[in-house]
């Protein structure tokens, strides 16, 4: 089956593209899904992160804090390194399934760390969604209410944006009205489905 995978830095504008995929009737398998599945109360990776960070990063209901957890995570290298040794094994089994589940004529995975975990090893081709810093910024301190200085923490620790774009096989340009990120999505959208007709078997 054909895959795309999908990636962008925070803010970009991956949800409204994968969204949009959704529509025209694609199956969208998302990392950040497969990423919150794996962490739920009761699992024992929850258990391993709330033994590594305290009981701090858990809330009242026994979930996990995400907030709490990425606030360490991204000041301290090491902390992600640790978490992302023991969660990204089981997030990939987790996104495998979903994509040997997927009925569309071609599937997409939606992953902020395509790239830097290898999951575009899985895929076909690359999409990124690209944004300037500048707008990505102001976004996720407007969506997220969140401080200036952390979402910058967080672009600093994602790709740089020109090393993103060198994987890319296609690219959707994310800083103009929503019509024309629809419209760029339903022009890769026909590309796709041509393309996966070489992919059936």
């Amino acid at each position: 089956m054909l895959i795309i995978g999908v990636t962008g830095g925070i803010g970009s504008g991956k949800t409204a593209v994968t969204d949009e995929f959704e529509k025209l009737g694609i199956s969208i398998i998302d990392a950040d899904i497969a990423a919150r599945t794996v962490v739920e109360a009761g699992r024992p990776v929850l258990q391993a992160i709330a033994e590594r960070f305290g009981k701090d990063i858990l809330l009242n209901d026994g979930s996990l804090d995400r907030a709490a957890l990425r606030k360490i995570v991204f000041s301290d290298p090491e902390q992600r390194v640790w978490l992302e040794q023991l969660t990204h094994p089981l997030i990939l089994k987790e996104i495998t399934t979903g994509l040997k589940e997927a009925k569309s004529q071609y599937a997409i995975l939606a992953s902020p760390l395509l790239i830097e975990s290898k999951q575009y090893q899985l895929a076909s081709r690359v999409l990124v969604v690209d944004t300037p810093e500048a707008l990505q910024m102001s976004r996720t301190v407007k969506r997220d209410n969140n401080d200036p200085q952390q979402v910058k923490a967080i672009i600093n620790a994602q790709l740089p944006r020109q090393t993103r774009l060198e994987h890319a096989d296609d690219v959707i340009t994310n800083d103009q009205s929503l019509d024309y990120l629809h419209q760029q999505v339903k022009t890769l959208h026909n590309r796709y489905l041509e393309l996966s007709l070489q992919y059936e078997s």
